[in-house]
């Protein structure tokens, strides 16, 4: 087989190379940025796909760089104690829980990427306008994506769009999409070298989008000084539509009053958000579902395919069953278009039903529950709200949909 083209350097992309060369299947990584730089904040890995990442012989270095959550814990906004479970291998799965920086996770696949595929494995500066196919292959045009100038084009067996929300090989396939669905939330996510809090482990979401949410968790073991890196996410709902600047520094005047009274015992969030050494915004957007994502040799994965909203480390979970389920079917299949169709028959109403669940029913939906029913007041106590029971239920039903509840991943 030819080279397997895959457009996008991400998280979907250097796994997908990773696992197409655990199946002896070439490849290579086209990525538009022409240097790697440390991007973003922190990230959730998820037992499911921690699984994928260990079989790829990656969990020694995550744990290196990571925290292994240990719990989920739900607060109201006056900082009142709703619910905790335990996660991870503290819930009894067979795989940890990760807490990591994103730029943290993307070097550990680069690093692999490069050490068993070789250094040119992946190119940089390389920006996919456009894909063709033919009977026998596919033709990738590129632009350099400083200068403009085309270096040539690229043939190969299949090429796979991993190139994000915003894919270029997605609005190929469907030409007359619209831009991502705002549906009037904005988030501003920040880092702050802070105190650890609670277990130290700890991931907490707390409030609701009517009067202020934030998700808390650290992405680093403390320090010789005792302080940990807190990776945090204020979510509001606003009619401050920031779709045209899709990943802008932020101004802590645009939404701190909503937390300027967090000043609570296990933690002091209003002053971690005021300490910010990192602050960006962001749209919180996803895409309909597609019908389709595979036409002949091409097809997308990962943000491309189903961008949903960043809820319960999802995403890149996502993505990254996307990328090991499209390797195993290429490996399975001699002929790639029965390959790429196998792999969307797998795929694609699993994933968009996660699309589809994270805007309805989210693990969250726990704060948006206590927060109704509380009328958004303080509460006495809070099995006079909601039982444990039904607390329970929320978050295992995600689970279930998802594909990270216990029973799914001990049939597989």
């Amino acid at each position: 087989m030819h080279d397997v083209l895959i457009i996008g350097g991400g998280i979907s992309g250097l796994t997908l190379a990773l696992s197409l060369h655990r199946a002896g299947i070439p490849a290579r990584v086209f990525e538009a940025a022409p240097a790697w730089k440390r991007l973003g904040v922190g990230i959730n890995l998820l037992p499911h796909c921690v699984r994928e990442l260990a079989q790829l012989g990656l969990e020694a270095a995550l744990a290196a760089r990571a925290v292994e959550t240990r719990e989920m814990s739900f607060y109201n906004r006056f900082g009142q104690h709703i619910f905790t479970e335990p996660r991870g291998r503290f819930a009894g799965y067979d795989w940890p829980q990760f807490s990591i920086h994103r730029g943290d996770l993307h070097q550990v696949l680069v690093d692999a990427v490069r050490e068993r595929l070789g250094p040119h494995a992946i190119v940089l500066n390389r920006h996919c306008y456009k894909v063709e196919q033919d009977d026998t292959g596919v033709t990738a045009h590129f632009v350099n994506s400083d200068t403009g100038e085309q270096p040539g084009i690229v043939r190969g067996a299949a090429a796979i769009g991993c190139d994000g929300i915003h894919s270029v090989i997605r609005r190929q396939l469907f030409p007359e999409e619209g831009p991502p669905a705002w549906h009037g939330i904005n988030m501003w996510r920040g880092v702050t070298t802070w105190t650890p809090f609670l277990t130290g482990a700890t991931m907490v979401q707390a409030g609701w989008l009517d009067v202020g949410k934030m998700v808390i968790y650290p992405i680093s073991r403390p320090a010789d000084d005792g302080r940990q890196i807190i990776n945090w996410v204020c979510e509001i709902r606003t009619p401050r539509n920031v779709m045209q600047d899709w990943n802008v520094d932020g101004r802590i005047e645009d939404f701190f009053p909503a937390f300027a009274d967090w000043h609570f015992a296990w933690l002091d969030a209003a002053a971690m958000i005021q300490h910010a050494e990192v602050l960006l915004e962001y749209p919180m957007v996803d895409r309909d579902p597609l019908p389709f994502w595979t036409a002949g040799r091409i097809t997308l994965v990962g943000d491309a395919a189903h961008p949903m909203y960043p809820r319960g480390g999802n995403g890149a979970g996502q993505a990254i069953l996307d990328a090991v389920a499209l390797a195993r079917c290429l490996a399975a299949h001699d002929d790639a278009v029965a390959a790429l169709k196998a792999y969307e028959a797998e795929r694609l109403n699993a994933a968009n039903a996660v699309v589809l669940k994270s805007r309805t029913a989210p693990p969250d939906n726990i704060l948006k529950v206590v927060h109704e029913r509380s009328g958004g007041r303080p509460f006495q106590n809070i099995d006079d709200l909601i039982s444990t029971a039904e607390l329970a239920a929320i978050t295992d039903d995600y689970k279930r949909v998802a594909g990270f509840d216990r029973p799914s991943l001990a049939k597989t």
